[in-house]
């Protein structure tokens, strides 16, 4: 009888302490939710680029343990910086304290909370992540990717109708199925006079003279907004060239491609404009089974500039990846460090603070290579391989943003980086 009441108390005693951790425990309206609305519901809403919504708490609570495990691991949001190097403007990253507070929300048993404790949802524009657009340009007819095999790369040129020059400080492109869209990259061209055939090319029509370059497009990037409160120029009567990298994914689609754009509120004499360059190495031939494979990229600067952004472009191969920079008297900073680069996550890395560059200096981007086994993404390693524009080829191109100073204006002040861990 004693054994049986020593038993009876020791249950009633963790069935207590059970139960007073679950009091304890974080709520997700009092403290889960506003670290997704801060963190994670840009792109986890209804028709963005996530798989699922986490906006409410019956949106979240089937991907709890989900959620966890993806915080925990530092998995996202997707961030791949590593953390001892630079500061970043658009870091995303969560505090120590906020992973630890999801975590024991679900360990606790994932608890709703005082639904009067639920922070209001942060505001999007249906369909955009800038905001409602000043101006939307768009195909003039759909573009047809079949339901299997390769599509080629295509350029489609969309007429601006333009009469006079704008000026942009945010571009965002909005696909019918984002699953098919692998990538864009986006020209400015002169227009020949002729009406823009709407059929999508095999090269760039070449009696339109390119004119400056456009915003992009990649895997985990939902918009280009640029750095620092720049802005870019597109002129009276320029057309807008996409080169269009699809895939396919078992089922047709017409896609009916649209971007948005959002006006500079400030003219171009007080404002500062967006530039920017890119170092490709087009000569690598990465050797067949080689787990770790050195390609690099320079260019030395012919003007003094402010580096505001990075970002490095790779494929499926692609292992790790460094920015270096070289001043002229000889001195070597390292900008940014990718320790474990990610082809569906590419990433702009905004600098915190705009960086001085004199003119001489030298950007160097070097990246390695995983052509083994080992790599399971990897198409074949048993081939050589080259330059080449599909994704079972290879590329490098270190592509960077600079701010040019107009009128009278200051240099860049710094601004809030992500959080130091």
């Amino acid at each position: 009888m004693r054994v049986i009441a020593t038993l009876g108390l020791a249950i009633l005693a963790a069935g207590s302490g059970t139960d007073a951790a679950a009091a304890t425990a974080p709520t997700f309206a009092k403290d889960v939710a506003p670290i997704l609305y801060k963190s994670c519901v840009s792109c986890h809403r209804p028709g963005s680029i996530a798989p699922m919504s986490l906006l409410s708490y019956d949106d979240v609570r089937p991907w709890a343990r989900a959620v966890k495990q993806r915080v925990v691991a530092r998995e996202m949001p997707p961030w791949g910086a590593d953390p001892t190097v630079g500061i970043f403007a658009n870091d995303p990253s969560l505090s120590k304290q906020e992973v630890d507070t999801i975590a024991a929300w679900v360990d606790g048993g994932a608890a709703e909370g005082n639904k009067a404790d639920m922070p209001n949802p942060p505001r999007f524009t249906e369909g955009w992540s800038i905001g409602k657009p000043d101006l939307v340009f768009k195909f003039l007819q759909p573009f047809k990717v079949p339901a299997d095999g390769t599509v080629p790369y295509s350029y489609v040129t969309i007429p601006t109708n333009l009469k006079e020059d704008i000026w942009v400080k945010a571009v965002e492109y909005k696909t019918t199925d984002r699953r098919v869209l692998h990538h864009i990259i986006g020209t400015l061209v002169e227009s020949n006079g002729k009406p823009v055939d709407p059929t999508p090319r095999l090269t760039r029509d070449p009696s339109m003279k390119e004119i400056g370059a456009f915003a992009g497009y990649v895997p985990g990037r939902l918009d280009n907004e640029f750095d620092d409160g720049a802005i870019r120029k597109i002129p009276a009567g320029s057309n807008i060239v996409l080169q269009m990298h699809y895939t396919t994914v078992g089922q047709p689609v017409d896609d009916t491609l649209e971007i948005g754009i959002v006006l500079a509120k400030e003219p171009p004499t007080k404002a500062r404009v967006a530039g920017g360059g890119q170092m490709p190495n087009l000569t690598f031939a990465i050797p067949p089974g080689d787990p770790n494979y050195e390609v690099s990229a320079k260019q030395t600067l012919d003007r003094d500039v402010y580096l505001s952004s990075l970002y490095p472009h790779m494929h499926v191969r692609g292992k790790d990846v460094k920015y270096t920079l070289t001043y002229p008297d000889g001195k070597q900073e390292l900008l940014l460090s990718v320790p474990k680069y990610d082809f569906n996550w590419q990433l702009t890395y905004k600098l915190a603070e705009p960086k001085f560059v004199p003119k001489g200096s030298t950007l160097m981007v070097t990246a390695h290579y995983d052509n083994s086994k080992a790599n399971r993404f990897n198409p074949d390693p048993t081939a050589t391989v080259r330059w080449g524009d599909q994704t079972w080829e290879e590329m490098l191109i270190g592509y960077y943003g600079t701010i040019e100073i107009g009128g009278n204006m200051p240099p860049p002040r710094r601004r809030t980086g992500g959080q130091q861990q």
